[in-house]
């Protein structure tokens, strides 16, 4: 089988997949936040230096107040742009009656991949224990985008980035441009 046939066959393996997979993801950064500034804002500094530092470009970044419109008119926003095939935000995932990053994103998207908050979660517990359950960190697809919403922690950012993301980020946008 040739290397275009058997990057379309659905029995491939996830190696296979990764071997055709692109290898530079143009990105965009979201940090929601009522407090942080351009200057404060590390969660973000964390999201954007480790993309950077893996060969991806991080086409563009933003903060944003915990507010639902505004959270959606940016990802949407950032999805419109051709250059961008990831988008990530940080902060809006907790619990407390700010906190509505969720619930924006949860609207937007098409398909959930509840299996990325699954595994955040349980690499959360291993590092916080039980407190890992306050996250509602989450991924999907709008647009044919990858949209994952990461806690405002820059840690959990950094868990996130480094143990879940950085290793499937070409595999995700690979099978998502299919």
């Amino acid at each position: 089988m040739n290397d275009a046939a058997r990057s379309h066959d659905p029995a491939a393996t996830p190696q296979e997949h990764r071997a055709t997979a692109p290898t530079v993801i143009g990105c965009f950064v979201l940090t929601v936040s009522d407090t942080k500034t351009t200057e404060t804002d590390t969660s973000g500094g964390v999201i954007r230096d480790l993309l950077t530092s893996a060969g991806h470009r991080v086409i563009g970044s933003a903060i944003v107040r915990d507010e639902p419109a505004e959270v959606q008119q940016v990802v949407r926003g950032a999805c419109k742009h051709p250059d961008v095939q990831v988008v990530i935000t940080t902060g809006g995932t907790g619990i407390t009656s700010r906190d509505s990053t969720f619930e924006a994103i949860e609207q937007l998207l098409e398909k959930r991949l509840p299996g990325f908050g699954e595994l955040f979660r349980v690499l959360s517990f291993q590092e916080v224990g039980a407190a890992a359950m306050l996250s509602r960190a989450q991924m999907g697809i709008h647009s044919r985008r990858i949209v994952a919403s990461l806690p405002g922690s820059p840690n959990a950012c950094r868990l996130a980035l480094e143990k879940l993301l950085l290793p499937e980020l070409g595999h995700l946008v690979r099978e998502v441009s299919r």
